[in-house]
């Protein structure tokens, strides 16, 4: 697995690395192992907190470069390393369901599932991603990805797992991981002051399926600022390259400003900017304002 741009600063398990790593030699880790680890680790801590209200959170690595899925994994996709890496991330979070079920803990136990970001297909390692990529759309509908502030950059995976009080169905609820703070904090009946809360907002409705409404406005953050506010997404005139010059994702940048209405448009085609200029002087003015208020770049 060969690196690019920027990936070569370190050398630990054979692979090039961000970042420089020097010493710490019984800190070193084999990636092929870092799933099973993880997850042994996840399941135990269950195990241990199965009499009592627990938090876990579970950062899974798998799909992150560089993807190096443990051998059993290997050659269980045709899509190579990353195909791989998704089928044991599948696995991991397959263990932790199959624990809450086996310690009868399913109904009680409120899951997440998100990401950090959206997609990225050639993110530094030469592992077929892409020539195996085929017709697949990794952001579906989206435009953009990774580091863009397009809603494939900025839109991210999103699922609420409670069997005894969420009832299956699909929310428009505007809502980000910024909010779990406070939400988290209302489910489990904790007060917040301002200063703690900060810019999370409680939308446990939302987030329970309660309410079909969350957020009324959102400041979107990648390769610039951008504001949603229902439907619409307005993003500020930012020059700069349209492409990353690493991945190729279109980043959002355009010295004339966008407006999207996602209700109708939920690919960003069709620019509205010059025929509703009413509506971006009414979103320019939430970001300003907002900006202002956090003292954002």
């Amino acid at each position: 697995m060969h690196p690019s741009h920027g990936h070569d600063m370190a050398l630990v398990n054979g692979i090039s690395r961000i970042g420089y790593m020097r010493g710490g030699q019984s800190a070193r880790w084999k990636d092929e192992d870092m799933a099973d680890v993880f997850t042994q680790k996840a399941t135990g801590f269950i195990e241990k907190n199965k009499e009592q209200p627990f938090f876990l959170y579970f950062a899974t690595q798998d799909i992150h470069v560089p993807r190096v899925p443990h051998p059993r994994f290997t050659g269980k996709t045709a899509m190579g390393p990353r195909g791989d890496a998704i089928a044991e991330m599948d696995w991991c979070v397959g263990e932790l369901l199959a624990t809450l079920d086996r310690l009868k803990l399913t109904d009680k136990t409120l899951i997440v599932f998100s990401s950090d970001n959206g997609p990225v297909i050639d993110d530094g390692y030469k592992d077929d991603a892409v020539a195996k990529l085929g017709d697949h759309k990794a952001a579906g509908p989206w435009r953009g990805g990774k580091y863009s502030l397009y809603e494939g950059g900025t839109r991210v995976p999103f699922i609420v797992r409670w069997p005894g009080r969420v009832k299956p169905g699909v929310s428009d609820a505007l809502m980000c991981q910024m909010d779990f703070y406070a939400t988290f904090a209302a489910l489990v009946g904790t007060p917040l002051t301002d200063a703690e809360r900060k810019d999370s907002e409680n939308h446990l409705p939302a987030l329970l399926g309660e309410a079909p409404n969350g957020r009324a406005t959102l400041i979107e953050h990648a390769s610039g600022l951008g504001v949603r506010a229902g439907s619409w997404k307005y993003l500020p005139p930012k020059p700069g390259p349209k492409r990353s010059a690493n991945t190729n994702v279109e980043l959002g940048n355009d010295p004339q400003g966008q407006l999207f209405d996602l209700a109708k448009d939920p690919g960003e085609t069709k620019n509205l900017a010059p025929s509703q200029p009413d509506k971006v002087a009414e979103l320019a003015a939430i970001l300003e304002q907002t900006r202002n208020a956090r003292r954002l770049p």
